[in-house]
Formats: C-alpha cells, structure tokens, sequence
C-alpha cells in the first residue's frame, strides 16, 4: 500500500505507451501511481488502493468506461477525470451525468493534464485534516496560530515559511521537487524560477537551527528537491 501521506492517483488506460507517460509525470511530481488496463481492474485497484484521484479513459477494452464511472460512484466518492476521444462530446457529457468530476480530450498536453489533478486535488483537500502542531527537537510548531518556539522562546516567522514547513512535514520522508513545492504552498502555475524555495529554505533552516553544511531536519535531495526528517520521531 503506499504511503498514504502522499496523493495517490490511479491511471485506467489500455494504451500502454500512453499509461507509461503519464505515470511518468505523475511520479515526478510526487504522486505514488497505480495503473490498471482494463475497467475490472481499475475497480478492483480503486478499492484496493485507495487513490486520491482516477485518471479514466473512456475506450477500455472490458468495460465502457462510463459504466466504470457508474460503479465507482456506488460505492466511492473519489475524484474522476475522464479521458474522451477529440469530437465525443456525448460521451463526455454522459460520463460527467455518471459522475466524473472533470475531462481532458485526445490528444492533451501533460501539463493540462497535472494541471487538472492538481486543481481536483485542492478543491478536496479541505476534507482531509492538516496537521495542526508538531514539535521536533527544541522547536514547538502551532500551524493554526502560526506561532512557534525554539527553546522556548518566541520565533519569528513568515505565514509562507510556516505552509512550507507543514507541507514538508506532512510529507516527512517523501522527496519533494521545487516545482511542486511553488505549485502547491505558492500557487504557482508557471516557474520563471526555483531560486524562490531555496531562498525560503534557507532562511527557514537559519531561524530552526538547521543550517550548516549537513542539516538534520530539512535535507537537500541534490537535482531533485528537499525532504523533511524527523531522527528522534521516526515513527510519528
């Protein structure tokens, strides 16, 4: 099962060359991806698995993919986005009638679709609890007041500094990229540059007591990003 501290997308797609694309793009940006050829396996892995996200298209080779839209809606309220031949502009509208919550059309861009994952992963993140406090070493962190302590003492920082820190953290032990850091504590959708998050971490490393040449808490994970770990709580 994969670490359910990180979003989980299913890609049900017959086309193999295409589902090695996609999974591609979805991993670096940090999503664990399960993949499925056929509509009886896709229900089978979406029950298995437990995605955050289905990535579904509609030209299996079992099961009409509206009719997996059906079965899933069921049972399970998980976020779909259906993948539609150019010109079946029927199709879409019944599959969205099934409750698919989103579409992209053949032939799209990887970029369009992240972007969508990404858009139907923040509409739901409301329904999934962030973490509020979390204490590591002598730094005390209340990420509902936006207030923290080292050693006791007030520390001083920025509301930014303080979603980086939480995302890194509620992400403890998974490497994540620059991009998707501006994409999602940022907002960004383009990235003229990540000089951004390695100046914010930077400073966030100085006023935690991380810096140095071999920081503890906040690793950099060199060409890729950085990663949260915490030595004395692994097991949190």
């Amino acid at each position: 099962m994969p670490d359910r501290g990180t979003d989980r997308v299913l890609v049900v797609e017959d086309d193999r060359a295409v589902t090695r694309v996609v999974s591609a793009a979805l991993r670096n940006r940090g999503y664990s991806v399960h993949s499925a050829t056929t509509g009886e396996a896709a229900l089978v892995a979406a029950e298995k698995e437990g995605p955050d996200v289905v990535v579904l298209d509609l030209g299996l080779p079992d099961i009409d993919g509206i009719d997996v839209c059906r079965r899933l809606r069921a049972w399970s309220t998980v976020p779909i986005i259906v993948v539609t031949a150019e010109g079946a502009d029927e199709r879409k509208v019944l599959a969205l009638d099934e409750g698919a919550d989103d579409y992209v059309t053949k032939p799209f861009s990887i970029r369009e679709l992240l972007a969508r994952v990404r858009a139907i992963l923040r509409r739901t993140d409301g329904t999934k609890r962030k973490l509020s406090r979390y204490k590591f070493s002598d730094v005390e962190l209340d990420f509902e007041t936006y207030r923290a302590k080292k050693n006791g003492e007030a520390l001083d920082m920025s509301p930014r500094e303080f979603e980086l820190l939480r995302y890194l953290i509620e992400r403890k032990g998974e490497t994540v990229s620059r991009e998707r850091l501006l994409e999602d504590v940022w907002g960004y959708e383009s990235y003229p540059s990540t000089r951004t998050v390695d100046t914010h971490i930077a400073k966030l490393r100085a006023k935690i007591g991380d810096s140095g040449s071999e920081p503890r808490y906040i690793l950099t994970i060199h060409g890729v990003g950085y990663k949260f770990v915490d030595p004395d709580n692994r097991g949190d």
